[in-house]
């Protein structure tokens, strides 16, 4: 996704350390099952803010995700996602986020960071558009974004697979991580 030149200026005007609030923030991804499906989980449990700078290139983002918090909608599945054959969330209970650059490409504002799972760390780029900023009926500044990326999962050792008769593997390797982010301004 995209931010187009009035959304880059709009974030001039967020200037500030913002918090994640997690009850209105989705954390999901999506994944191919059996080549022919796709798979959508989101995380529950997390924690993370952001700083907007005037000078948009010294912002800054962290987050912090509970690994065991993961939900596919499927408890079988989500056993399975949270064992030593996937993130193994007894030796790694968190996945983190740490950003290492913010950017203005064409329209498109980046934030790249490090990433963390299953105590392997890469650079991963994060496009995104903001969705508004507004006040709450109880004076509280809130902005919105959302944002997507998309990571192999064997570079974080992640590489528990079947093979399939007809071809192809049971789990793709490509994720596609989606992010709809709404957070409040710290005074």
């Amino acid at each position: 996704m995209s931010a187009t030149v009035n959304e880059t200026n709009l974030l001039s005007t967020a200037t500030g350390t913002w918090v994640i609030d997690a009850s209105h923030t989705n954390l999901g991804f999506t994944a191919r099952h059996a080549m022919v499906a796709k798979v959508r989980g989101n995380f529950t449990e997390f924690a993370g803010q952001f700083t907007i700078a005037e000078d948009l290139a010294a912002s800054s983002a962290e987050l912090t995700i509970q690994a065991a918090s993961i939900d596919t909608r499927n408890a079988d599945r989500d056993a399975h996602l949270k064992s030593a054959d996937f993130l193994d969330v007894e030796a790694f209970p968190t996945l983190t986020f740490t950003s290492t650059a913010v950017r203005v490409d064409g329209n498109a504002v980046i934030v790249t960071g490090d990433l963390t799972i299953h105590g392997v760390t890469h650079s991963v780029d994060v496009t995104y558009e903001v969705t508004g900023i507004s006040t709450d009926p109880w004076g509280q500044k809130r902005i919105g974004f959302e944002g997507e990326a998309k990571l192999s999962r064997k570079d974080f050792g992640l590489v528990w697979n079947v093979a399939l008769e007809t071809g192809g593997v049971l789990v793709s390797d490509e994720i596609k991580l989606t992010l709809d982010v709404e957070a409040t301004l710290q005074a």
